[in-house]
């Protein structure tokens, strides 16, 4: 087995939870209603500035180039096209960009901020491991779907699923998997813990998202 399907095998309730949750099934099949998407956009979009400057960190910290440039061309693609899918589909919803974070915000927020400041690869990695890994395995099902929907869900699903987006999370997966051979019993540790906490985390985001959160206007 390898190191993350055994870190994922520890988080088992809760990633199955996060990943066949009423909030994506009601997206995938059009009947989540306009607010409770604007609220999750507005929320969502608060995480762009903090992974970006995350995952350029790992970048960064990569061991070599060939392990940063798969990382640096996916950088490009949040700056750009998910970047701007949140302008359009927040302008098409009619709110604004930014809203008041919320609490399960917040607490991700400061775990990716966390992550960049320990100036660890492996600690970097975990967060971003879980945070692209969850959304394929929830999106990669619903994928022949998205061209049903209105651009605002649709396209949510369509950045999210195909073979480009799967092999970003390979990349950062076998990342992972190769350093965790170089790691000791306490490091170890301290990557299932932040594995954990962000799985749990994002658990959390989508069970707010489904209750709704208040749209700012």
């Amino acid at each position: 087995m390898s190191a993350t399907h055994h870190l994922q095998s520890l988080v088992a309730d809760d990633w199955h939870a996060a990943t066949h949750h009423p909030f994506t099934n009601a997206l995938a099949d059009g009947t989540l209603s306009r607010d409770k998407m604007a609220g999750y956009l507005q929320q969502d979009y608060q995480f762009i500035e903090g992974f970006v400057r995350l995952l350029a960190s790992a970048v960064a910290h990569a061991p070599t180039l060939v392990d940063a440039v798969p990382g640096a061309r996916f950088l490009g693609l949040v700056c750009g096209p998910e970047n701007t899918y949140f302008l359009r589909a927040l302008n098409v919803l009619e709110v604004p960009p930014t809203a008041p974070a919320a609490p399960e915000t917040i607490a991700f927020q400061k775990l990716m901020d966390h992550a960049r400041r320990s100036g660890r690869y492996e600690i970097m990695l975990s967060v971003l491991v879980v945070a692209e890994w969850i959304y394929l395995d929830w999106a990669a099902p619903f994928e022949d779907r998205a061209d049903d929907l209105p651009f605002w869900l649709g396209e949510w699903i369509t950045l999210h699923a195909g073979d480009g987006f799967a092999q970003v999370v390979a990349y950062l997966r076998d990342q992972l998997d190769t350093v965790w051979d170089t790691l000791d019993e306490d490091t170890r540790k301290d990557v299932t813990a932040t594995f954990t906490e962000a799985v749990r985390l994002e658990r959390a985001f989508f069970d707010a998202s489904w209750v709704g959160f208040a749209v700012a206007r």
